[in-house]
């Protein structure tokens, strides 16, 4: 999309067609069982150790879909909402960008280290990976978070691609 179509609205955003699903993104790790069963910490860390998390099994159902697409467009989605976030937090323009690589960086590395565990079904890989990347409180469970995440990736297999990108998970509040 050009600048001046953007700043003159005259052409749809791409990203809209999976807006929804970064909205439910959000939504699942907002899910206060993270929280209270599984011991996340509940601090800016351990809710962006979730959104990173939870997006990755989404973006591993994506690919195996083949919507390599979409993928890319929720992954820009991810970056949007962090580039706002740090500007909340005050950092400032200059180097707002340093900071939005890292965060992608992170979930590159992330999304390495769960997409194997999770396509094979490798929970004490999935358990590893969560040990290395989501911060917990004393009494944490990774194991909980590797169990709730390769229930939701199964979920997810089953689901129709369609009904993926459009958000229509069937899950409660709870993933």
């Amino acid at each position: 999309m050009s600048f001046l179509s953007k700043l003159l609205g005259t052409q749809k955003d791409p990203r809209d067609v999976v807006r929804p699903l970064w909205h439910k993104v959000v939504e699942l790790t907002r899910d206060p069982s993270w929280y209270a069963d599984c011991k996340v910490a509940d601090t800016v860390a351990g809710r962006f150790d979730m959104i990173t998390a939870v997006l990755s099994v989404v973006v591993v159902r994506m690919e195996a879909a083949d919507s390599h697409q979409q993928s890319a467009l929720l992954c820009e989605l991810f970056v949007e909402d962090m580039d706002g976030q740090l500007r909340e937090f005050g950092i400032n323009d200059v180097v707002v960008g340093k900071h939005v690589g890292k965060l992608m960086s992170s979930l590159g590395g992330r999304l390495g280290a769960y997409r194997p565990a999770l396509t094979e079904g490798d929970a004490a890989r999935l358990e590893a990976a969560v040990t290395r990347n989501v911060t917990l409180t004393e009494d944490g469970s990774p194991a909980c978070i590797a169990g709730k995440l390769q229930n939701l990736h199964d979920h997810l297999a089953r689901m129709d691609a369609d009904a993926l990108i459009v958000a229509d998970f069937g899950l409660g509040e709870s993933a």
